[in-house]
């Protein structure tokens, strides 16, 4: 690293929501390099878990989770040069809901306002990747959730 590059850390809130089914909420949009799972910035001294609420309704409209468990905390190199990595927090809630797609437009009026974000559900199969490697810790779902050949996460 030369001496004016800066390293940088963001705090990121990773959602990945189930519904009863067991499908994983997944999203595409504009400009959102593939498949997605609703995440986004921590604002100032918010929480993972605070973040994770808050992105999760903004980016989907949704505004009740339940069991929600935090999954893991990694750190991801987004860039190299200058050096960004990504400290991510990776929970895993679910949510009842009958609908089995929809468009959100965002309306929080931060940088993303206006954007719509197509979500739908897949399998958590773990044989479709993500952009950005979000599909890293899809094994760490619960096994009633994940299917069959998934592991049980330990705490």
């Amino acid at each position: 690293m030369s001496e004016t590059e800066e390293t940088t850390y963001v705090g990121k809130a990773c959602a990945y929501i189930t519904r009863e089914t067991g499908e994983l909420l997944v999203f595409e949009g504009p400009g959102h390099e593939g498949l997605q799972i609703p995440k986004g910035t921590l604002e100032g001294d918010e929480s993972p878990r605070e973040g994770l609420f808050r992105e999760v309704r903004e980016e989907s409209g949704l505004a009740t989770l339940q069991g929600t468990d935090h999954l893991t905390t990694d750190i991801w190199v987004r860039y190299q040069s200058p050096p960004k990595y990504y400290v991510r927090h990776f929970f895993h809630a679910t949510v009842h809901e009958p609908r089995d797609s929809w468009t959100h437009t965002v309306q929080d009026g931060g940088d993303e306002h206006g954007a719509e974000f197509e979500f739908s559900w897949i399998e958590p199969t773990g044989d479709r990747k993500f952009a950005l490697d979000l599909d890293d810790y899809v094994g760490l779902l619960p096994s009633s959730t994940a299917g069959p050949d998934r592991r049980v996460a330990s705490d």
